[in-house]
């Protein structure tokens, strides 16, 4: 090869280095989605866990070593959520990158106000407890923004020549989610003190949120399932309170759930916790919407 035919060849490659975008991979659709808003075109985005399957319990494939070999970042949810599949695949991958301690590992629970920290000593006996505190932060929308600002931070961190680009589209991101609660502060008004059932603990920060008051848990502990004792629990506390919902995820079976209902006349809600978690919904913003617009119509 030639001088000048080497000079062809760098004006080919060069463009093509300096657009390169950043490679994130993160837990979940509900992470994904918001790095994807923050990033835009100047990233990457793919996810590992699906809206519509138990976080806890993902099958580490060999597909998400290999799209954690060249990830620049790794975004998870934290608070041992991912404690079941996530260190099979950060040893597989082998990219110092995104181990503890590398530039692009980022464990997004640093940045939230958690809750449901356990007191004292936790162990087996107490179910499947998470001794750092409830995970399903993502479910408040504010601590929506705070992943958003957390991926501004990162992204900038990375890559400081798009820093104003992550900037804008930050700013974007809150400002349709300030409008979209603007939008629903009537269906919240409906929801708050309302009394309601959930099967797990995951809706607690959503309850938070909402104002709804959870009355009792189908789970007499998290992950384990309620015993006939635990129902007769269970219905009496929806008859005491005029709880008219009982919430579960779309991944547990209803079974049980349409039990309650019918000695009791509530309604089995499925509400998506996740991006993904049915048809339709792609977006942070349409999940937080659907569960806001359809708990709001059941609690009347």
């Amino acid at each position: 090869m030639n001088v000048r035919q080497w000079i062809a060849v760098v004006g080919l490659v060069v463009p093509t280095v300096m657009q390169a975008q950043l490679k994130v991979v993160t837990s979940t659709t509900d992470l994904f989605d918001i790095a994807s808003a923050v990033g835009g075109d100047k990233v990457k985005a793919s996810h590992i866990g699906e809206g519509f399957q138990d976080p806890h319990f993902i099958e580490a494939k060999p597909s998400f070593v290999l799209q954690l070999r060249n990830a620049d970042v790794w975004a998870f949810v934290g608070l041992e959520l991912e404690i079941g599949w996530m260190p099979l695949l950060l040893d597989g991958a082998r990219n110092p990158k995104i181990q503890l301690g590398g530039s692009g590992y980022v464990d997004v629970s640093k940045a939230m106000p958690v809750i449901d920290v356990p007191r004292g000593s936790v162990d087996r006996s107490m179910g499947d407890v998470h001794p750092l505190g409830n995970p399903h932060y993502w479910l408040d929308p504010e601590n929506g923004r705070r992943i958003a600002k957390l991926f501004l931070a990162k992204f900038s961190e990375l890559d400081p020549k798009n820093a104003a680009e992550y900037a804008a589209n930050e700013k974007a991101f809150e400002t349709k989610l300030g409008a979209a609660e603007s939008a629903w502060q009537a269906q919240l008004a409906t929801i708050k003190g309302k009394p309601v059932v959930a099967w797990h603990t995951s809706w607690n920060y959503f309850a938070e949120y909402t104002g709804m008051r959870i009355v009792a848990y189908m789970e007499p502990k998290p992950g384990v399932p309620p015993s006939p004792s635990h129902l007769l629990q269970v219905v009496q506390a929806v008859k005491a309170s005029g709880a008219k919902v009982i919430i579960m995820e779309p991944f547990y079976d209803r079974k049980v759930a349409d039990l309650v209902a019918r000695q009791t006349g509530a309604t089995v809600l499925i509400l998506p916790p996740s991006v993904g978690g049915v048809p339709g919904i792609t977006s942070y913003l349409q999940l937080m919407q659907h569960d806001v617009t359809e708990l709001s119509t059941r609690v009347k």
